[in-house]
């Protein structure tokens, strides 16, 4: 037994004497973070995932990252520089950026700022401005499509579903028209038919827009063409809400969240998370000023920040025991989100090659996208783009996890696109891993 007076001192000697010791649980009402506590406590070690892993990302032993001139942040440095092919722009305001190989930390860096510009927008003094920091949260935008995927996966392991399950199985308004062949497996691949997008933005009532999700007019028969889908992935996160009777961020809070210990990842962030939030957009055209802490896609707010296609927030260190997860066949320090064989089934190829869009498709990542994986694509490389500045590639071949985080919508879209840092980032990788 434990006096409650001490209990802070227990769990910061029991943290520092043990790095296993992930997580202080006490019996009596000791809450971890605030320390609330009423008479003695009981303390108990455990070891879930969260706070092992979060000390391995900050653990700079041996890291090369710990020379202020690495080549990663030489690489994000040159992005805060003048765009010369636009002439008056930064690529991006700040990033922040990690490498991991084999489950260790090679890289990491953090540059610029996460909130640069204020309400008009306005160039914020240098006093005014947030500082970039590893621990930023980030819109991860249509990254987010790949926690609907793998939501998706685990509910099939459970026996929920299957890829072949028709979609008209929960939208019996499709069961009378073509629509009605569309499967998980479609809307899991951009097979589907449903168009890239719609302007849910401009319908008056959520109801109306879910309608005009489920209403949209097909641009090919299912199967036939692979287009890009955000309508698809809502439409996702709409069957998987309609099977299970739960709304998607509980879904994916219980397949991938809880299991990998992602204490940073979540739909419309808490006021904590949104504290530590990069700024994306000023958007006066929907009705809204310099986004922060809320989702920057129109289409998923629109939709209340919680739809299948993006809205979640999260960090580097989330991404990374993410793509940790995929790399190492669903599980990764004992925690399972999918099973072996599903797992390698979301990162196969599923397209036939008269529908290769350029790269190959995985249900849910992309396989071997040089606009974003550089060099590793020929490696296998896997993974995903998110449109406010975020890219996650995972390479199984070579053991490495590349996360690249920027706000480079902040505050306009139209300034700036990152595709070669992307690359050279990737390439960074392929070099460190010794393989060039």
């Amino acid at each position: 037994m434990i006096p409650a007076s001490s209990a802070t001192e227990a769990v910061s000697m029991l943290l520092y004497c043990s790095s296993t010791c992930s997580v202080i649980s006490c019996s009596n009402g000791v809450v971890i973070g605030s320390f609330r506590a009423a008479g003695p406590a009981r303390v108990s070690i455990i070891n879930p995932p969260r706070m092992e892993w979060v000390n391995k990302l900050h653990d700079d032993r041996g890291s090369r990252s710990l020379s202020p001139m690495s080549r990663l942040r030489q690489l994000l440095e040159a992005g805060l520089r003048t765009d010369t092919s636009q002439h008056t722009h930064p690529r991006y305001p700040g990033a922040v950026a990690l490498v991991m190989r084999n489950g260790e930390l090679i890289e990491k860096a953090a540059v610029g700022d996460a909130v640069r510009y204020g309400p008009g927008p306005e160039l914020l003094s240098p006093d005014e401005r947030e500082a970039m920091t590893p621990d930023t949260v980030f819109d991860i935008a249509s990254l987010s499509k790949l926690f609907t995927a793998a939501t998706t996966l685990a509910l099939s392991d459970e026996g929920l579903l299957t890829l072949d399950t028709p979609a008209a199985s929960q939208f019996p308004e499709w069961a009378d028209d073509i629509r009605g062949e569309i499967t998980v497996r479609h809307l899991l691949t951009h097979t589907s038919g449903l168009p890239a997008v719609r302007r849910l933005w401009e319908i008056p009532t959520q109801a109306q827009r879910v309608a005009a999700v489920l209403q949209a007019p097909l641009t090919h028969t299912p199967g036939s063409h692979f287009e890009y889908s955000c309508v698809g992935y809502i439409a996702l996160g709409l069957f998987l809400e309609r099977l299970t009777g739960s709304r998607l961020p509980r879904l994916v809070e219980h397949a991938v969240l809880t299991p990998l210990g992602l204490a940073d990842t979540s739909y419309r962030p808490h006021r904590g998370l949104v504290a530590r939030t990069a700024a994306t957009e000023y958007q006066p055209y929907v009705g809204r000023g310099m986004v922060r802490g809320e989702v920057h896609d129109e289409n998923n707010w629109a939709l209340g920040g919680t739809a299948g296609n993006a809205g979640l927030f999260s960090t580097a260190h989330d991404l990374a025991r993410f793509g940790e997860m995929l790399r190492l066949g669903g599980e990764v320090d004992g925690a399972r989100v999918l099973d072996p064989d599903t797992a390698r089934a979301m990162i196969t190829d599923q397209l036939p090659s008269r529908l290769k869009p350029g790269y190959r498709h995985g249900l849910g990542p992309r396989i071997g996208d040089r606009s974003f994986m550089g060099s590793l694509a020929a490696h296998g490389a896997i993974g995903h783009t998110g449109f406010t500045g975020t890219s996650l590639v995972v390479t199984p071949s070579l053991g490495t996890v590349t996360i690249l985080l920027t706000n480079r919508v902040h505050p306009s879209r139209e300034w700036s696109e990152i595709s070669t840092i992307r690359q050279q980032v990737a390439d960074l990788t392929l070099t460190e891993a010794g393989r060039t």
